[in-house]
C-alpha cells in the first residue's frame, strides 16, 4: 500500500502538467458557458420583449440548463484532446461526449417543439382534439432524426435505414392520404378561420345549414331540418362554399314548418241558376267557398293566377252571363280577411245583380254548378327556423303545399287575417317593417313558386 501511493505521488509529480492543464480547460469552458449563458439570454430577453412572443420563456426554460451541459460536454471534449490519451481513445470518448450531446439536444427539441405547440392549439379548439397526433409526430420525427445522427456518429450504415423510413412513409403516405389530406385541411381551416363554429354556410352541392364542429378529419354541419352532415376538411377546401357567418337574431319563437294535403270532395249540391246559386252559397260551409275561390290557384299553380273564381267562370260560360261573370271575377279575394266576409261580398253582387235585371237563364242538364269542398290534412314538416337566414333557407326547400298553409289557409280558413309569415316575424322577431310588406304583398298576382322567390327576395334584402 505504501509502495503504491509513493509510486502515485513521483507520477503526480512528473505529470501534473498534463492533468491541471486539461483539468484547467475543462473548469474555464464551464466558466465561460455561465458567462455566455448570461449574456445570451439578457439579449434575448430584450429581444422577447420588444417583440412580445409568449413563446420565447419557454425557449429560455427549455434550454436554459441544458445549455450549461453542452458547455460541460464542449469543456471535456477539449479537455480529452489535449490530454495524453492515446489517439483511440480520445476518438472513443468523442463519440461518447457527441451521442450525449444529440441525446440532450434531441430532448430539449421534443420539450420545447411539445410546448410550442400545445401553446398554439389551445388558441385552436378546434384542432385540440389532434394534439396528440401532432405530439406524436414530433416525436417520432426528433426521434429519427436523432437516431440517424447517433448511427452516424458510431459509424453504422445508415443509407439503408433511411432507405427503409423513407419507404414506410411513402407506404404510410398512400395508405393514410385521404386521413393527411383531411388533417392539414383541417389545419388550414383553423389557421385561416374562414369558417367556424356557429357560421351559416352552404355548400356548392346545395347542402347548408350551422357548423356545430370543425375536427382534424372532417366539419359536421346541423342542417335546417335536424339531420348531421360530416363534411370532409379536403372536400370542403377544395369546393366553393358560401359563409353567411354569424346567426342574426333569434326569434323568440321558431318557426315550425307545416303542408297540407286536401281532398276534393262532392257535396251534392248544386245550382242550375243565379237564385239557386246564391241561395245555396248561404247554406254551404267555408271550406266550399274556399275551394272554389282558390281552385285555379291549387290546379293551375304553375300559370299565373286570373283573378277569377269558379262562380265567375261559371256564370260566363254557363249562363252567358259575362256582365255578372266580370263583376264576380272582379272581387278581390284579398280584399276579405275572412271566407265570411268573402261569402257576404260574392252574395251582395248576385243579389244585387238580379234585383236590377231579374234572370231566369238555365244552365244546361248536367252543367249545373256543383258545390265542391276542400277537405284539409294538416301535417308538420321537420323544418324549423330560429332566425330569417335559417327561414329563407327553409323556405326554398318546402314543397308549395306548405306555401299555400301558411299563406292562404293561415288567413282565410284559420281566421287569422294575414299569413303566418306576418304573424311570426312581427311577434317573435319584433321587425314591424317586415311583417307589414309580408302582410300586404298581394299573393293572388303570383305563381305559387312566384310568390316564393318575392318572399326570399324581401327578406334578402332586410337582413343584407
Amino acid at each position: 500500500m505504501v509502495d503504491w501511493l509513493t509510486n502515485s505521488w513521483l507520477w503526480l509529480t512528473k505529470n501534473w502538467l498534463y492533468i491541471i492543464v486539461p483539468l484547467v480547460i475543462f473548469l474555464a469552458t464551464y466558466v465561460v458557458g455561465l458567462w455566455v449563458r448570461r449574456i445570451a439570454y439578457r439579449t434575448f430577453n430584450r429581444w422577447a420583449a420588444t417583440g412580445k412572443w409568449e413563446g420565447s420563456q419557454l425557449i429560455i426554460q427549455a434550454t436554459r440548463t441544458p445549455f450549461i451541459y453542452w458547455f460541460l460536454i464542449l469543456g471535456a471534449f477539449i479537455a480529452i484532446q489535449i490530454s495524453t490519451l492515446d489517439s483511440p481513445g480520445k476518438i472513443l470518448a468523442g463519440k461518447i461526449l457527441a451521442s450525449f450531446f444529440v441525446f440532450s439536444l434531441s430532448w430539449v427539441a421534443v420539450s420545447l417543439g411539445t410546448k410550442i405547440l400545445k401553446l398554439y392549439i389551445v388558441r385552436a379548439p378546434r384542432l385540440q382534439p389532434s394534439e396528440p397526433l401532432m405530439v406524436n409526430i414530433i416525436r417520432i420525427a426528433v426521434a429519427v432524426i436523432g437516431a440517424l445522427v447517433f448511427l452516424d456518429i458510431w459509424g453504422a450504415p445508415t443509407t439503408p435505414i433511411v432507405l427503409i423510413f423513407v419507404a414506410i412513409v411513402l407506404v404510410a403516405a398512400l395508405a393514410f392520404r385521404d386521413v393527411l389530406a383531411n388533417f392539414f385541411s383541417g389545419v388550414q381551416l383553423a389557421q385561416g378561420e374562414q369558417i367556424k363554429v356557429g357560421d351559416f354556410i352552404k355548400l356548392e352541392s346545395g347542402e347548408g345549414g350551422y357548423v356545430t364542429d370543425v375536427t382534424w378529419r372532417n366539419t359536421q354541419i346541423r342542417t335546417l331540418d335536424g339531420n348531421l352532415i360530416l363534411v370532409p376538411n379536403s372536400r370542403l377546401v377544395q369546393s366553393t362554399v358560401i359563409n353567411y357567418g354569424r346567426p342574426l337574431k333569434k326569434a323568440t319563437r321558431p318557426f315550425r314548418f307545416y303542408t297540407r294535403l286536401y281532398l276534393k270532395e262532392l257535396t251534392g249540391l248544386k245550382a242550375s241558376n243565379l237564385v239557386e246559386l246564391v241561395n245555396m252559397l248561404k247554406e254551404v260551409p267555408d271550406s266550399v267557398i274556399y275551394y272554389h275561390a282558390h281552385s285555379f290557384l291549387e290546379e293551375y299553380h304553375y300559370l299565373t293566377p286570373e283573378p277569377a273564381n269558379d262562380f265567375a267562370l261559371w256564370v260566363s260560360d254557363e249562363l252567358g252571363d259575362e256582365v255578372l261573370g266580370e263583376k264576380l271575377a272582379s272581387i278581390d279575394t284579398f280584399d276579405f280577411p275572412t271566407i265570411g266576409a268573402l261569402r257576404a261580398r260574392i252574395e251582395g253582387v248576385i243579389k244585387d245583380y238580379l234585383s236590377k235585371k231579374p234572370d231566369g237563364r238555365t244552365a244546361r242538364e248536367g252543367r249545373e254548378f256543383h258545390f265542391i269542398k276542400s277537405v284539409s290534412f294538416i301535417m308538420p314538416t321537420p323544418y324549423v327556423a330560429h332566425d330569417l337566414r335559417e327561414f329563407i333557407e327553409v323556405l326554398r326547400q318546402v314543397s308549395i303545399d306548405s306555401l299555400t298553409f301558411h299563406i292562404f289557409d293561415a288567413r282565410l280558413r284559420l281566421k287569422r287575417g294575414v299569413n303566418d309569415f306576418a304573424i311570426w316575424i312581427e311577434e317573435c322577431l319584433d321587425d314591424k317593417d317586415l311583417a307589414e310588406k309580408l302582410a300586404y304583398l298581394d299573393p293572388y298576382n303570383y305563381t305559387l313558386e312566384g310568390l316564393r322567390s318575392t318572399i326570399i327576395q324581401v327578406i334578402e334584402k332586410r337582413i343584407k
